[in-house]
C-alpha cells in the first residue's frame, strides 16, 4: 500500500476531525443524557398503571407495590427539576465551547492544500476537540451520578414487574387453572432434569410457584422431522407434568452448573404424599431467589402480604375437610388445598364434596 502524501494525510485528518465535530454537535447538547432522563420519566410514570393491570390480571401479593411505585413517582418529581437545570446549564457552556471550533473548520478545510501551513492549526484544533469531548463525558457522568442510585432502584423494581407480567402471561396460556383463591407468585422458564442431570430429551417448559402449589408445565416445540440434519417440521407440546402442594416441600437446595457455573439449578425434595420424592430443575432465574420464594410459600408468609384477602369460607372448608372416608373408613391423608371442591378416597375411590 502506497504511503499517503502529506496533502492526503492532512485531508484525511481534517475529515476525521470534521466527523468528531459533527458528533460533538449532539454531544454538547447532552442528547444522550436528555434521552436517558426522558426514558426514566416514561419508566417511572408507567409503573402505577403496570401494577394496576397486573392486579386486574390476578396478581394478589405484595400489597405495598402501589405505594412503592408512587414513591418512585414522588421522588422523581423532586429530582427532575434539578436534573433539567443542570443539563441546561452544562449544555449551554459546552455549546459555547464548540462554536469557535465550528467557525474555524471552514478555514482549516480551505488550507488543506498547504500541509505545512495547516498542520499547526490542525494540531491545535484536534487538542481543543479532544478536550471538549472529555468535558462532554465529564458532564454526562456528573448528571448521571445525580440519579444513578435511583436508576438502579427503578431498574430492579421494573424487572420485578417484568417477572410478574411474564407469570401472568404464562398462566393465561396454561393448560391448567389455578384453584379459587390460589395466587400465582412467580414463574420461570425451566427444564425438568428427570435424572438430576440435564439430558437432551428432558421436558422444557415453565415452573410455577403459587401460594399452594409447585407446578411444572411442559411447553416447547419438538422437532418431528429433519432433512439433512435441518429441522423441517415441529410440533408444539404443552401439558401439565407435575403438581405438588408446597406444604409437602421438605427441602430446597440450589446449585450452579455449566462450564462457567452460570446455570441456576434447584433440587426440591418432597415429604410423603407428594407425587415424586424429588424434582431437579434448571431455571432461568436466580436459584437462591427461588429457594427463598418456595420457603416463604411453604411457611404461608405470602398470606400476610396479600393485597386481596383470602375468602374465609374457603379456609373454613379446608378446616372442615373429612379425615376419614365415610364409605370405607379409610384415612384421608392427602393434602387438602384451599379452593378444592372434592376429595377422592385413595382406597375405595369415593368422591367427597367439601
Amino acid at each position: 500500500m502506497a504511503t499517503p502524501s502529506p496533502a492526503q494525510q492532512i485531508a484525511d485528518e481534517i475529515r476525521a476531525l470534521q466527523n468528531k465535530v459533527n458528533s460533538l454537535q449532539d454531544g454538547v447538547r447532552l442528547s444522550k443524557v436528555r434521552d436517558a432522563v426522558e426514558d426514566m420519566q416514561t419508566k417511572v410514570s408507567s409503573q402505577p398503571q403496570r401494577i394496576a393491570t397486573a392486579r386486574g390480571r390476578g396478581y394478589v401479593f405484595e400489597k405495598d407495590l402501589e405505594a412503592q411505585a408512587q414513591s418512585f413517582v414522588d421522588a422523581w418529581a423532586m429530582l427532575l427539576p434539578n436534573l433539567e437545570s443542570q443539563i441546561n446549564l452544562q449544555s449551554t457552556a459546552l455549546m459555547n465551547a464548540l462554536r469557535p471550533i465550528e467557525m474555524q473548520m471552514p478555514q482549516l478545510t480551505a488550507s488543506a492544500y498547504n500541509p505545512a501551513a495547516a498542520r499547526g492549526t490542525l494540531n491545535t484544533m484536534q487538542s481543543a476537540v479532544s478536550q471538549l469531548e472529555s468535558k462532554v463525558s465529564a458532564a454526562e457522568r456528573t448528571i448521571n451520578g445525580m440519579y444513578d442510585q435511583f436508576d438502579r432502584q427503578v431498574f430492579d423494581f421494573s424487572k420485578h414487574i417484568d417477572q410478574i407480567e411474564y407469570m401472568l402471561t404464562q398462566l393465561a396460556e396454561a393448560t391448567f387453572q389455578l384453584l379459587p383463591t390460589e395466587g400465582g407468585i412467580m414463574a420461570v422458564k425451566a427444564v425438568w432434569c428427570k435424572t438430576g442431570k440435564e439430558q437432551k430429551d428432558d421436558p422444557e417448559g415453565v415452573l410455577y410457584l403459587t401460594d399452594q402449589r409447585l407446578i411444572f408445565e411442559q411447553k416447547e416445540e419438538i422437532v418431528t422431522k429433519k432433512v439433512l440434519f435441518i429441522a423441517t417440521e415441529k410440533q408444539k407440546v404443552q401439558g401439565l407434568q407435575l403438581e405438588a402442594p408446597v406444604a409437602l416441600v421438605d427441602n430446597v437446595q440450589t446449585s450452579k452448573a455449566g462450564l462457567l457455573k452460570n446455570e441456576d439449578h434447584i433440587e426440591i425434595r418432597f415429604a410423603s404424599g407428594a407425587p415424586v420424592q424429588s424434582a431437579h430443575f434448571h431455571i432461568w432465574q436466580e436459584c437462591a431467589a427461588w429457594q427463598g420464594l418456595i420457603n416463604r410459600a411453604k411457611s404461608k408468609d405470602f398470606d400476610k402480604d396479600r393485597a386481596v384477602a383470602i375468602d374465609q369460607a374457603e379456609v373454613e372448608k379446608v378446616k372442615a375437610a373429612p379425615t376419614q372416608c365415610p364409605a370405607c373408613g379409610g384415612a384421608i391423608t392427602q393434602q387438602v388445598l384451599r379452593g378444592q371442591d372434592t376429595i377422592k378416597c385413595e382406597f375405595c375411590g369415593n368422591v367427597m364434596r367439601l
